[in-house]
C-alpha cells in the first residue's frame, strides 16, 4: 500500500503563486511515476503534471509554461510549484503515484487550492 499526503493548498489572488508538496514513506516511491491532478466542482479529473523516475516531464496544456513538477527521491517526496495562477486553476488538487509494473494507480487525500479574481 502506498500513502500519500498532500499539503500546501490555500487562497491566494490571481496571478499569485503556491507550492504544493507531497510525501510518502513507501518505499516504492523511487520507482514510481508521480503525478498531480485536479478536480475542479462539477468537472471530471484533470491531468496537470508528471514525472518519472527518470525526470521525464508532461504537463498538461492548460498548465505549461506556469507549473514546475519536481521530484526528492531520497525524501519521497514531489512538489507542484504553480505561478501565474488563475481563476480556472481552483480545484482540488490530488497527488498521484502510478506504479507501472503494479499497473497500479495510488491517490492521496486532495488539497484544495483557491485562486479569487
Amino acid at each position: 500500500q502506498v500513502h500519500l499526503v498532500e499539503s500546501g493548498g490555500g487562497l491566494v489572488q490571481a496571478g499569485g503563486s503556491l507550492r504544493l508538496n507531497c510525501e510518502t514513506s513507501a518505499s516504492m516511491f523511487s520507482i514510481a511515476t508521480m503525478g498531480w491532478y485536479r478536480q475542479a466542482p462539477g468537472k471530471q479529473r484533470e491531468f496537470v503534471a508528471s514525472i518519472t523516475n527518470g525526470d521525464s516531464i508532461n504537463y498538461g496544456d492548460s498548465v505549461k509554461g506556469r507549473f514546475t513538477i519536481s521530484r526528492n527521491n531520497a525524501k519521497k517526496m514531489v512538489d507542484l510549484e504553480m505561478n501565474s495562477l488563475k481563476p480556472e486553476d481552483t480545484a482540488v488538487y490530488y497527488c498521484n503515484a502510478f506504479i507501472s509494473w503494479q499497473g497500479t494507480n495510488y491517490w492521496g487525500q486532495g488539497t484544495q487550492v483557491t485562486v479569487s479574481s
